[in-house]
């Protein structure tokens, strides 16, 4: 079978990796790529967006599966475009339609569908720039901190939490009024404040049944302590300690389950993954978002985990087959440290050379923002995210040491990484 897996970041490396070594595949297809991904197949200098470009690759290549890594081009309807031409709607796509990435694309569509479904959810409002008085009356109405989110896709860093009111009414200004995000802040969500703590909740679905995919739990912040500006993510870890049995049936009943069958009940077309990002809240869980695929950097410590052929998986979900498969679980720890650029996530240099990637015995290199420079074959950096280094451990503490080891031995100008990840988890275990 001909795969092609859309993205270019450490999730799609991480898919590629796993597909790689299923005897089921023939040729893999990246779009566009990166450094780590063009050593396990043939990287496609193609934008995730430029959808005819796609499909000229997909018929000329014989491509029978596409896997959309990022969000953006769900978004944008790429199964719907498929699905409507002559020529791919036999093609599967591992992703959902537009209506379903709605979930992910407008955190407004999100909490309504939420409501009708009886999922549980913070309390929100949204606001336009029309209705800016009004939403600095409603934040009068909350208790700090204040909750601030863009309702389109802001790169994973349309979130503000403020302390302040005056913090609060100040950012709201700038979202709604001088557009800080863009076209992504024309609506903002209000919400009140959840004090627990978080956890990644994936499951893959093939609009029928489901399966539970290692839980996760992220970094997101990009200061030590979780402090500092919101990011893309700053590494992960799988398993989640305090996930026990008990929470992880509340979760199945109360968000997992609601959730696909609101998918069903509106006719939504949605063949892929469901990121459910979780709040634990004196152990009852609310739903935070949803993203309409993997999480990354969570699917470099998810994916390694899953003891499955991953390719029939999804072969599996495309034709509609999920419920005849069993997930196989890795029982092991697996801890992914993200090496990140100097200035991310604001403003930041590319091109700097990586050195030390040899140093891997122990572990998995994940490449995100990285590239090949054609002269003179070094790899260099592409990016704010630039690698994921995941272990694997038999605890969460020998998972991170190797991880963190190898982190050391990694140079490029300006690297930072986050040193305590993981801190938060270990009085649970």
């Amino acid at each position: 079978m001909n795969v092609l897996i859309i993205g270019s970041g450490g999730r799609e490396h991480a898919l590629a990796w796993k597909i790689k070594r299923s005897p089921k595949l023939s040729k893999l297809f990246i779009a566009p790529g990166n450094a780590g991904t063009e050593l396990l197949g043939s990287n496609v200098n193609i934008g995730v967006s430029d959808f005819q470009k796609i499909k000229t690759l997909v018929i000329k290549e014989k491509i029978e599966l596409v896997i959309v890594g990022p969000e953006v081009p769900l978004v944008e309807g790429i199964h719907d475009f498929f699905l409507n031409d002559i020529e791919l709607k036999k093609v599967g796509v591992i992703g959902p339609v537009q209506q379903g990435a709605m979930l992910e694309g407008s955190k407004d569509f999100a909490k309504e569908f939420m409501i009708r479904h009886k999922i549980p959810t913070a309390a929100y409002q949204t606001f336009t720039a029309e209705t800016l008085k009004q939403g600095i009356d409603f934040l009068k109405t909350l208790n700090p901190p204040y909750v601030l989110k863009a309702d389109g896709l802001a790169a994973g860093k349309g979130v503000i939490i403020s302390e302040s009111f005056e913090e609060a009414k100040t950012e709201l200004t700038a979202m709604l009024g001088d557009k800080k995000f863009g076209e992504a802040s024309a609506k903002v969500v209000i919400e009140e404040f959840l004090d627990g703590i978080e956890l990644s909740v994936f499951v893959l679905t093939d609009g029928k049944s489901y399966k539970i995919l290692p839980l996760a739990k992220d970094y997101k912040r990009i200061g030590e302590g979780d402090t500092g500006l919101n990011t893309g993510g700053m590494g992960s870890i799988s398993h989640v300690p305090f996930a026990d049995d008990e929470l992880m049936q509340k979760i199945e009943s109360q968000i997992i389950k609601p959730t696909i069958k609101g998918l069903i009940s509106e006719k939504i077309n949605y063949k892929g993954f469901i990121f459910f990002g979780l709040i634990n809240v004196r152990d009852n869980p609310y739903v935070i978002e949803y993203n309409a695929r993997m999480g990354d950097p969570e699917a470099e410590s998810v994916i390694p985990r899953i003891k499955n052929d991953f390719l029939e998986l999804l072969v599996a979900t495309a034709e509609n087959r999920l419920e005849e498969t069993k997930i196989e679980i890795d029982t092991r720890q697996t801890a992914a440290i993200m090496l990140v650029a100097g200035g991310y996530p604001g403003s930041y240099e590319k091109g700097k050379v990586i050195s030390g990637l040899e140093n891997n015995q122990d572990s998995i290199i994940f490449h995100a923002g990285t590239r090949t420079n054609p002269e003179t074959g070094e790899i260099i950096t592409n990016g704010g995210r630039v690698l994921a280094i995941t272990s694997y451990g038999n605890t969460m503490q020998e998972a991170l040491g190797k991880s963190y080891k190898i982190a050391e031995k990694i140079n490029f100008e300006g690297k930072n990484y986050r040193k305590d990840l993981g801190k938060d988890l270990i009085s649970y275990e």
